[in-house]
């Protein structure tokens, strides 16, 4: 992951980058929360709403595989759906993770 590049891409320098990058995780951690909850009741409109917040924020940052994970979830919702969502859901968290992990080691914002 070239953080230069994908900072550039948006017109920013890397630390504002990171800065983003960095509250994109914290809200990104409330909106799986507010995923897996929709997720549990099997409420189809709450599940769209947290999956679209998800989908636009790494849209915006230029995270493509969870842009593109969160768009499946989101547009499975919208059709009333959430078949493999729990599993989408999973990939989600993972990708996550793997952000905070790489990009912001100091912090200790896991999602669980």
């Amino acid at each position: 992951m070239n953080i230069k590049e994908l900072a550039e891409n948006i017109g920013l320098e890397k630390e504002e980058y990171l800065e983003l990058v960095e509250l994109f995780v914290e809200t990104g951690k409330s909106d799986m929360d507010k995923l897996q909850s929709a997720i549990d009741e099997k409420n189809v409109e709450k599940v769209a709403t947290a999956s679209h917040s998800l989908k636009g924020a790494s849209g915006n940052l230029g995270f493509e595989e969870i842009f593109e994970v969160a768009k499946k979830i989101n547009d499975e919702a919208l059709e009333g759906s959430l078949k493999g969502t729990p599993e989408s859901a999973q990939v989600l968290k993972e990708k996550l993770n793997a952000i905070a992990s790489l990009l912001l080691p100091d912090t200790n914002i896991y999602i669980k």
